[in-house]
């Protein structure tokens, strides 16, 4: 391996993941080559910005505990260059420390620079002054577009050579990305769309990186591109020439959340089961999105109505911890696909018919290599299967992996792994104390003024789109009008009230006449447009209407979606409720304003002397700034926000934004099952949880940005509230448990090819706490026989043996882990003949 830096010590050179850093990168039909050696890599996803640089260090040590080889990021453009050639790399911007620390890790890097990166990030990654540039069109063959793209993908690709990031220059990055998902869009462009392709997959080779460069979901790629697969299934995608391998970047893990939308989750023995398909039917490079989602603090979301949580069911939860059982279970998959890795790599796949929805995708060699997948991809009915010579049982809906071709290491649906229910622990603002320990005190308030109050407030005859007007410097414009009531305008001379019609493009609104709030709108994920008929009382005289538009992140996906507008569009009118008769208002003269008068005074930081102080704090009214200090809770356990009593608004913790909350979004009442069947094609409305619930009230705060004490946390409500019911809570595990059946295949570390060994061990039951400093310290259930149930509701079974409790309690109280054969050699037989499993759940202290 050339050039391998001094520091990597020898026992990670000794891993079968090793990275090889100062290496050549190329790839054949196969997969991608390291200094000519073909490898089974897999990848996970874990944006930078949506965690902190105190943070990386863990998760990507977790991700490598998980089985990864790579990890894979975005850059995001917008984050780096918020003003035309100013840049920002500090903090969870760092994209040279993140990579850094992938590279100590002994890991590589899939860096997917964009810049267009979709990501359900703010403008898909674009800055709003790319949209100003005289004559720009996005993503196509547009000479204004072309030259920014190209001027900041080589600012990125010039950062990564002058580190010696690139893996030609010793460094850990194997592959770059150049555009994202055009091909799902591009016919929208036309011939323009092909030419600008082709111009981008020209100028990102011709940078000069010294290893492949990938285009996803693009048919079109030119050579030498690599073009590559996105989605919940990538098994049967085939490349574009048969020169190039198949690699899957985005095996979607879940999928995001919305305001307004229940929660996506995507079960694991699927999840498992598609990977394993994928490198059944040739595949050597896949990579899941996300691996860790994070958060997307500030203003970061798009969408519009991207919540601020990007947890996004990923192996590594939104704070960072195993997401149980999925990580665990992938964990060994990846391993089993590792012991495969041999045999995979040295030829081409032959896959066979075993019968209806039954196949056998083998890898053979003349020098005795084999390995061996056999798949039941029908989604009712389990099945045993005949192969070579041998009796294979396959659940519905499964890969069975077989290193030797002979004997099962691993079945998709049979999981071995623990599995945990996690819990908030929460402390409530008012000093109600459980063991969190964080009291919010010192309440202060400031009333942002109903409509128009800075000088920088404009005038102009019409309505105004409103990205084009706040250049997204803030969520907020004020659209403001006074209009002069005689008293015998035809809309009243029926004397009944009056309504204000608006018509908005999105995302939300709020409607005040002379000074109250009158009614409010909101869009939606699928519909970001709102119409509202407000039921008013005009006063003789003069009439104030105040109408506040705000965005909740803009457009990330689509044709042309740098072009869909937000704000109030018309037409806004007055019309009487029985005799129909209207004012367009719509083509006065109205004034602007952008953004908060909060906002201008940086309220957000805590700081300025505009605050009041009263023993009476005003709750449940509208447009009000409330700030509060508070120590931060006890421990070291990840921390959130519940905002439950709130309304909508911004957060901020001493100064750094937690991001948009908005607990009374609540998801549809229906639509969501108490389990979901993995059997059969996931898609991202098939498993939902969280129905006629909030879709988000708990809001990550990372420990980095805590002060032991004397934190600030600054809140802008828009609708009303009440601060005195927010909560912190600290993440914690409430117990962990495994269920393993007597067919369940022994754990993957146990394995081994039984040719020179003699009995092979039976299933085996595993337990361990999840942190470092933690012991079993209780027993709260154990079942062999007939168990039924999941973790946190287990019950017993018509079959049980009565030694079972206090077997497992023997062989794991007291431990911080624990095996179990899974046997009636352990426990006795409890009922002869009857298919047994071991069922148990535990606590750790």
């Amino acid at each position: 391996m050339g050039g391998v830096g001094l520091w990597i010590l020898p026992l990670i050179m000794a891993l079968a993941a090793t990275t090889a850093f100062g290496a050549n990168v190329t790839y054949d039909h196969r997969a991608l080559e390291i200094d000519g050696k073909r490898r089974v890599l897999i990848s996970g996803s874990i944006h930078y910005p949506r965690s902190t640089p105190e943070m990386w260090p863990d998760l990507i040590q977790k991700s490598k505990d998980g089985g990864l080889d790579v990890i894979e990021t975005y850059v995001f453009w917008n984050l780096h260059e918020p003003v035309r050639n100013q840049y920002d790399f500090e903090g969870r911007k760092d994209l040279v420390k993140f990579v850094k620390l992938v590279a100590e890790a002994g890991l590589y890097v899939h860096l997917r620079i964009g810049p267009y990166v979709c990501a359900e990030w703010n403008y898909g990654g674009f800055p709003l002054w790319l949209h100003f540039i005289p004559g720009i069109k996005f993503r196509t063959d547009n000479e204004p577009f072309k030259a920014e793209m190209k001027r900041f993908t080589a600012k990125i690709v010039d950062m990564m050579k002058q580190e010696n990031l690139y893996a030609s220059q010793g460094g850990p990055i194997i592959l770059s990305q150049i555009e994202n998902e055009y091909g799902n869009i591009d016919s929208a462009y036309g011939d323009a769309g092909r030419i600008y392709i082709n111009w981008a997959a020209s100028m990102a080779t011709s940078l000069d990186t010294g290893v492949p460069w990938v285009m996803c979901q693009q048919k079109n790629a030119p050579d030498p591109i690599i073009n590559t697969c996105n989605g919940f299934y990538c098994d049967q995608f085939t490349p574009n020439s048969a020169n190039k391998p198949k690699i899957w970047t985005e095996n979607w893990s879940g999928w995001f959340l919305s305001f307004g939308g229940a929660v996506p989750y995507r079960p694991v023995e699927d999840l498992a089961f598609a990977v394993a398909r994928f490198f059944q039917l040739g595949g050597t490079f896949q990579n899941y999105y996300m691996y860790h989602g994070g958060t997307n603090f500030d203003r970061t979301t798009g969408g519009p109505f991207i919540a601020t949580s990007y947890d996004y069911d990923a192996p590594l939860d939104e704070y960072g911890l195993p997401r149980q059982p999925k990580w665990g279970h992938l964990r060994d998959v990846h391993k089993s696909i590792k012991l495969c890795e041999q045999a995979m790599l040295a030829t081409d796949p032959t896959t066979t018919s075993l019968g209806s929805n039954l196949e056998a995708s083998v890898y053979k060699t003349n020098s005795g290599l084999c390995a061996a997948f056999l798949a039941n991809v029908g989604t009712q009915s389990d099945a045993t299967v005949s192969f070579n010579g041998n009796s294979y049982h396959l659940p519905a809906w499964s890969v069975s992996i077989l290193p030797d071709c002979k004997n099962v290491v691993l079945n998709t649906a049979k999981i071995n792994s623990v599995a945990t229910i996690p819990k908030f622990v929460r402390q409530s603002s008012n000093g109600d104390a459980d063991t969190s320990g964080a009291v919010l005190s010192g309440w202060s308030w400031f009333n942002e003024p109903v409509g128009i109050s800075s000088s920088n407030a404009f005038n102009n005859v019409g309505l105004l789109e409103q990205i084009n007007t706040t250049a997204d410097k803030s969520d907020y414009l004020w659209y403001s009008i006074s209009t002069n009531i005689q008293g015998d305008e035809p809309f009243l001379q029926d004397g009944s009230q009056t309504v204000l019609h608006v018509d908005s493009l999105g995302h939300a609104l709020y409607a005040y006449i002379n000074g109250k709030l009158a009614g409010s709108g909101k869009g939606s994920s699928g519909n970001a447009k709102v119409s509202v008929e407000v039921p008013i009382t005009l006063v003789r005289g003069t009439n104030k209407i105040d109408l506040l538009s705000l965005t909740v992140g803009l457009q990330n996906y689509g044709a042309f979606f740098d072009t869909w507008g937000a704000g109030i569009a018309g037409p806004v009118k007055l019309q009487g409720i029985k005799n129909g008769s209207t004012i367009d208002l719509s083509s006065q003269q109205w004034k602007y304003q952008v953004g908060l008068k909060g906002e201008d005074l940086g309220l957000s930081s805590g700081g300025s002397s505009v605050w009041v102080s009263d023993p009476t704090l005003p709750k449940k009214q509208p447009l009000i700034w409330y700030k509060t200090n508070f120590d931060a809770p006890s421990g070291d356990s990840p921390v959130a926000i519940d905002f439950t009593g709130m309304g909508k608004g911004q957060a901020w913790v001493n100064g750094e934004g937690i991001g948009r909350y908005w607990p009374t979004y609540v998801a549809p009442s229906g639509g969501c099952t108490d389990s979901c069947n993995y059997r059969g094609g996931y898609g991202s409305n098939k498993c939902l949880k969280n129905c006629g619930k909030p879709s988000q009230k708990l809001y990550h705060v990372p420990r980095s940005w805590l002060k032991s004490s004397g934190n600030t946390l600054v809140l802008f409500e828009e609708m009303g509230g009440d601060p005195t019911q927010i909560s912190f809570a600290t993440r914690q595990i409430e117990s962990l448990c495994s269920h393993v059946s007597e067919s369940h295949p022994q754990p993957v570390e146990m394995w081994s090819s039984d040719e020179n060994t003699g009995r092979r061990p039976g299933p085996t039951l595993s337990l361990e706490c999840p942190f470092p400093s933690q012991v079993i310290s209780s027993i709260s259930f154990a079942s062999y026989g007939t168990p039924q149930g999941t973790c946190g509701s287990f019950t017993h079974g018509k079959c049980s043996s009565k030694k079972a409790l206090s077997i497992v309690q023997k062989a794991c109280i007291g431990l911080k882990s624990c095996k179990i054969g899974v046997s009636y050699n352990t426990f006795g037989d409890p009922c002869v003949g009857v298919a047994k499993s071991l069922a148990v759940e535990a606590s750790c202290t």
